[in-house]
């Protein structure tokens, strides 16, 4: 089922949706990462935004 943009509320703010393109290339840019590496972190980490956010940002540090 596609996102429902008209939902938005906190509970859309705390994930990251790893099936909606759109999003996996928002967080990539907003990190300096390639969609790949983005995708990557939302596969092993989970959509939880704080916890994708810690781990680009350990990431990006290198």
């Amino acid at each position: 089922m596609a996102d429902d943009k008209s939902q938005r509320g906190g509970a859309d703010r705390r994930t990251v949706a790893g099936g909606e393109d759109y999003e996996v290339d928002y967080f990539a840019r907003k990190h300096g990462l390639t969609v790949g590496q983005a995708q990557d972190l939302i596969d092993r980490f989970g959509n939880d935004r704080a916890t994708l956010d810690a781990e680009a940002e350990k990431l990006t540090k290198k």
